[in-house]
Formats: C-alpha cells, sequence, structure tokens
C-alpha cells in the first residue's frame, strides 16, 4: 500500500502537487541568489588583492627636486641672444628660483621669479620700457615717493588693492639706462629690500653700459 504524503506542520496538512513545486522553485531561487552573493564577494576579494599587490609593487617615493637655476648662466645666454647687457643679481643663497626666462611682449623683459613659502618677488628688466610700463604691471599702481638702497634711487609704487593686483603688495622700479628693472611681488619690506639691494649693482651696471653706448656713437 502506498505510503501516504506528509503532514507539513505549517500547513496542518500534507501539501498538494503545485505547493510541493511551488516550494522547490522557491528553495532553488533561494539557492541560487546564495551562489551569486558567494560568487560576488569572492570577486570582490581578489579585485581588492589584485589592487592592494598593485599599490605595494608599484615604486614610491617623493620626485627628485628640480636641479636649481643657474641665473648666471642663463644671464649670459640670454645676453649673447639679445644682444644687450643682462642683469644677475647676487640674491641670498637661501632664494629659490623659479624662473629665469625673458617674458612679456610690450616690452619683452627678461624675469627672474624668486619665492619662499610665504613670499614672492620679480625681478624684470624690461627692454626698452616707456615710463609707463611700471604701472601698467602693477596694474595702474602710481608712484609714491622714492627711496634709495644700495646707492640707487628706487620709485616706491603704493598698491592700495593687493587682491586686484595679481597678489602684488610691494613694488620698486629704477631706471637703468634705456631699460627699467621692475622688483614686485608679495613679500615684506625687509625682503623687497634685500632683493633691491641685489639688483642695484646690476642697475648701475646697465646705466654704465648705456652711457659707455652712447658716447661710442
Amino acid at each position: 500500500m502506498a505510503k501516504p504524503p506528509p503532514i507539513v506542520a505549517e500547513l496542518g496538512r500534507a501539501e498538494t502537487p503545485d505547493e510541493t513545486a511551488a516550494r522547490k522553485a522557491e528553495s532553488s531561487r533561494v539557492h541560487r541568489a546564495s551562489q551569486n552573493t558567494r560568487n560576488l564577494v569572492a570577486a570582490l576579494i581578489v579585485t581588492v588583492a589584485v589592487v592592494v599587490v598593485i599599490i605595494f609593487a608599484v615604486p614610491r617615493g617623493t620626485p627628485p627636486e628640480s636641479a636649481p637655476i643657474d641665473v648666471a648662466a642663463v644671464a649670459q645666454s640670454v645676453a649673447a641672444a639679445e644682444e644687450r647687457p643682462i642683469i644677475a643679481p647676487d640674491a641670498p643663497d637661501a632664494w629659490r628660483v623659479n624662473v629665469a626666462a625673458v617674458e612679456g611682449d610690450g616690452p619683452r623683459a627678461w624675469t627672474l621669479v624668486y619665492a619662499d613659502e610665504t613670499w614672492f618677488l620679480r625681478v624684470a628688466q624690461g627692454f626698452d620700457a616707456d615710463p609707463a610700463w611700471p604701472t601698467r604691471m602693477l596694474s595702474g599702481a602710481s608712484v609714491d615717493g622714492t627711496v634709495s638702497i644700495g646707492g640707487i634711487e628706487w620709485d616706491r609704487y603704493d598698491i592700495a588693492d593687493p587682491s586686484r593686483a595679481g597678489n602684488i603688495s610691494v613694488a620698486l622700479a629704477a631706471q637703468a639706462g634705456a631699460d627699467t628693472v621692475l622688483i614686485y611681488g608679495k613679500a615684506d619690506q625687509k625682503t623687497l629690500e634685500q632683493a633691491a639691494a641685489a639688483a642695484a649693482p646690476e642697475v648701475e651696471r646697465l646705466r654704465e653700459a648705456s652711457t659707455a653706448t652712447e658716447e661710442g656713437e
């Protein structure tokens, strides 16, 4: 005699064929979902492991510092190309030079950029610069008296709003023969005066070269 189907506790009776099929289908679905989850976790673990291996396999370290700019050597090269004397201030050794190049247009200017964590100064020699060149470079700032540094009489510029002048807060300028030497940037007065003192002999040299040229004509 055939054995009667078992009684299902939740139902209080035996399952119907449809209920049995539905239960097996649900069980299969849960099993597949569980397999998919395990596969996803396994794939994620493998991916993380690969990333970790790559991170630790790639050599790291701080990039080497760029070689310091030899201002005197670059100035000599520019002087030969421009066929005119070029300034090369003897700035303090601790001052880092970020730029040493001819920049701009109308006039072009041989420009040195000195910078530190808290300040920067540009020392520019404007070739055959007109009297209004410093004012244009300083967003319209005007001369506010003069100051003598290193035997050179410098025009001091009043910069009322540094935010409108490219973050420039201080500036000095001096005529150097046909050229103009402009020192400007964001720095305290002591640093500005140090830069002017370093540039002063070069301003005098340009003046002497200009005088010698005029006398030779």
